[in-house]
């Protein structure tokens, strides 16, 4: 008698489409899949701990590593933790400028997710264009922050800096432009080849998006019009037109429907903040939640707390919080404790990129090993944050 057994293979974990050192045991009958068993550990720094050893400030950096596409999101949950601990309160001009950039975030993240996806599945040109547009907004990180990856923009209390002259002109100008290039992307992958590569791939129901945790765009894809950008009590938000894209089947195809659909409400968005972004300070004067710079040279207060702010830090008082942020691949959580020192007694964070990668088997299973490639490219998944 002739016994038959599963065929195992290895996927990664230096696999080009595996978006991260991500390796994947594979059982396969054939060219269908009949398990996924996600493998990850390669890539793993124990982050959480040393932002626990760190003064408040020397920890920021560390979230812009934890999602290197979606850097600004993740300092804004970070930093608004504190911020909740302190009851700081915020000036008008810093929360719209932190929306403006958090939507800048959102679409550098999408044009890396659809393009990178297009690469995997076999379409060049959308690769190419896409990473002509995010250079310019990579210059536009650099023009607020001096680096073009890992800003450290968004700061407790504030923001490190206030915009150049002339900056909010220029992101006003990219978006009218970018419009036109999100419909010239669309028009070159809405063939009979990439709908065939998507449509039905990936179905994820919304019984699966509820007991998985899954958030974003695969939840939003599957039906659920669930935002946290709707439900914060925001006074940026509030006063915005903000709909909310939803698929109808769930696949493949919906996610990076929704995403495009997303990249047009960001802009929009842009857009109406930048008609009614007030003058005004950024942050505190100075104090020891902010430095002083202008302040220097006539106040002596000032220049004793600058000091002590880059060298010893700020100290928190005891209490705890929780913050929620709409990052691009999803919910991004952030819980702070502290303790009345310079540095967290405990922080966790609460990455979307983990939740969507545990479920990548009840994704997969039945499918064949091509659209294995095609369901990781829409979960969108990232490294730094999913082995932190």
């Amino acid at each position: 008698m002739t016994k038959i057994k599963n065929f195992t293979l290895n996927f990664g974990p230096q696999h080009p489409a595996a978006h991260g050192v991500l390796r994947l045991v594979i059982s396969l009958k054939g060219e269908l899949i009949v398990r996924v068993d996600p493998h990850i550990g390669l890539l793993h720094r124990g982050s959480e701990k040393l932002i626990e050893y760190r003064a408040y400030l020397q920890a920021l950096p560390y979230f812009d590593r934890f999602d290197y596409v979606s850097m600004m999101t993740q300092e804004y949950s970070y930093s608004q933790c504190i911020e909740t601990i302190l009851s700081l309160p915020l000036t008008l001009r810093t929360e719209s400028i932190r929306v403006i950039f958090l939507e800048i975030t959102r679409i550098l993240n999408h044009l890396m997710a659809i393009t990178t996806h297009a690469l995997d599945v076999g379409a060049l040109t959308p690769f190419l264009w896409g990473f002509e547009e995010r250079e310019k907004l990579m210059e536009i990180y650099e023009r607020v922050s001096g680096a073009r990856m890992h800003a450290a923009f968004i700061r407790p209390g504030g923001l490190s800096h206030d915009l150049p002259i002339g900056l909010l002109d220029d992101i006003f100008k990219f978006s009218r432009n970018f419009r036109r290039r999100i419909d010239e992307i669309e028009e070159l992958l809405h063939t009979r080849i990439w709908k065939a590569r998507l449509i039905d791939i990936g179905f994820t129901s919304k019984s699966t998006v509820n007991n998985w945790g899954l958030t974003g765009v695969m939840a939003r894809g599957s039906g659920i019009a669930w935002d946290i950008r709707k439900l914060q009590n925001s006074r940026v938000y509030n006063q915005l037109n903000l709909p909310i894209p939803i698929g109808l089947r769930g696949d493949c195809y919906d996610r990076y429907l929704v995403r495009l659909e997303e990249m047009r409400n960001s802009v929009n968005i842009i857009e109406q903040l930048l008609e009614i972004t007030p003058a005004g300070a950024i942050g505190p004067k100075h104090g020891i939640i902010a430095p002083a710079r202008a302040y220097l040279k006539q106040d002596m207060h000032a220049l004793i707390n600058h000091f002590k702010y880059y060298s010893e830090g700020f100290t928190v008082k005891p209490g705890e919080s929780y913050s929620s942020c709409e990052a691009p691949k999803g919910e991004f959580n952030v819980f702070l404790k502290a303790d009345s020192t310079n540095r967290p007694y405990r922080c966790r964070v609460r990455a979307p990129g983990f939740f969507h990668l545990q479920a990548l088997d009840t994704l997969a299973r039945g499918h064949l090993i091509a659209d294995l490639v095609t369901i990781i490219g829409t979960a969108d998944i990232v490294f730094g944050e999913v082995d932190r």
